[in-house]
């Protein structure tokens, strides 16, 4: 991986920032789960992808050596070391299937996003579960998956009017990407459908159902199964 064309830029005393580019693609993502795969091992070193950068979080107690070289220095020499001889690639990451109740109550918005994009609600449908999505990055919440993948034809600017509420499970399209609301949150996005799944829970183990680099595919489902998750979910 060419590490000359990576910014390292420092952020805080214990932060770096690896910076690849500065647009929403997914290329440029690709490579910033290639970098935090290659990372990942260096000791005292935490790596927080997003879009198009890796935030790097470190001990300056561990990083920092008897000369008068910083933790900073240290850190981003190792990382470019580590950058150019790496041969590690994004991976696959795991796979989730996210069953998704459509329209109706559940998806509010979908009907007039189907009538502005000037397909049915059908085909809205069909291209949003018929996609493949990676989780981009987690942001905005805890637990909340910015999804790269969204069939261009689905892309919608964000709503004028936000809500101050949408609930938990919500999934949503705000231009060219797609999202899942892990909590009831405030939200500008559009509301297409939502899914039973608990997306977050901060007591358990892993608190996050999603994590970056994650796959996600869509699975359309009825009210009835819906119900019956949803029900099974809070048990």
């Amino acid at each position: 991986m060419p590490a000359e064309a990576i910014q390292f830029e420092p952020l805080a005393e214990d932060a770096l920032l690896l910076r690849f580019g500065d647009r929403i693609e997914p290329v440029l993502n690709d490579r910033v789960h290639a970098a935090v795969a290659a990372l990942r091992d260096l000791p005292s070193l935490e790596c927080v992808p997003a879009y198009a950068s890796v935030l790097l979080r470190f001990e300056p107690a561990a990083w920092q050596g008897d000369d008068a070289t910083s933790a900073h220095q240290r850190v981003e020499e190792a990382a470019r070391i580590t950058l150019e001889t790496a041969h590690a690639s994004a991976g696959t990451g795991r796979i989730h299937e996210i069953p998704v109740c459509y329209g109706g109550s559940q998806g509010p918005d979908l009907h007039a996003l189907a009538q502005h994009l000037g397909l049915s609600d059908e085909a809205v449908v069909a291209r949003h579960a018929g996609a493949d999505y990676r989780v981009a990055m987690l942001g905005f919440a805890p637990g909340f998956p910015y999804l790269l993948g969204l069939d261009p034809a689905l892309a919608m600017p964000r709503r004028p009017d936000p809500r101050p509420r949408v609930p938990a499970g919500s999934v949503a399209i705000g231009g060219l990407q797609t999202g899942i609301y892990p909590t009831e949150l405030p939200g500008g996005w559009h509301l297409i459908g939502r899914t039973p799944l608990r997306l977050f829970d901060a007591d358990a183990s892993e608190p996050s159902l999603l994590a970056a680099g994650d796959r996600v595919r869509f699975r359309a489902i009825d009210a009835e199964e819906f119900a019956d998750l949803d029900a099974a979910q809070r048990r």
